[in-house]
């Protein structure tokens, strides 16, 4: 799958996001029956949804807390992968830290933004002299009325797949 050429196409038209909608789906099954999606995105910023669907209540009929820390994770992990290139960069979510500051009774949006000078600064460059960097990232989250909802932090470790240890 040309990654790449899915989000050009997303950024152009609606049916290109629909199609990486799709892709995404498949590639990231835990999303899929939650139906997070990617609502917009553009070179420096990405908008993820997790809908108001009873799927994703919690017991007082508001979405789910567990959902928006996905719909959040899943908007900064997208981003940074975009930015930096799946096929050169390893990202591992080593925590998640969600602040709840209004009930969500509406579809939700996560809204993630960073520029290629933070990614040179904090990734790129520190990369150059060590194995592997951590970042931390802020994704805010509002309801349909505007509503700032919640805040993520997702710190992802990223690391060079050339210097990637496994065992087989």
């Amino acid at each position: 799958m040309n990654f790449e050429k899915y989000i050009a196409n997303a950024k152009a038209s609606s049916f290109g996001l629909w199609k990486l909608n799709m892709g995404l789906g498949y590639m990231i099954p835990f999303n899929k029956p939650h139906r997070i999606k990617i609502k917009t995105i553009e070179d420096n910023k990405v908008t993820t949804i997790i809908p108001y669907k009873r799927r994703n209540f919690n017991h007082i009929k508001g979405v789910h807390a567990c959902g928006m820390a996905t719909a959040a994770e899943f908007a900064s992990g997208f981003l940074l992968l975009t930015k930096l290139g799946a096929k050169n960069y390893r990202l591992i979510m080593e925590s998640l830290e969600m602040k709840y500051v209004y009930q969500a009774k509406t579809d939700i949006v996560a809204h993630f933004e960073l520029d290629d000078n933070w990614v040179d600064e904090k990734v790129k460059n520190p990369l150059k002299t060590n194995e592997s960097v951590m970042v931390k990232c802020e994704i805010k989250l509002f309801d349909t009325a505007n509503n700032h909802v919640a805040s993520g932090y997702t710190n992802w470790q990223i690391k060079d797949w050339k210097k990637v240890k496994t065992k087989l």
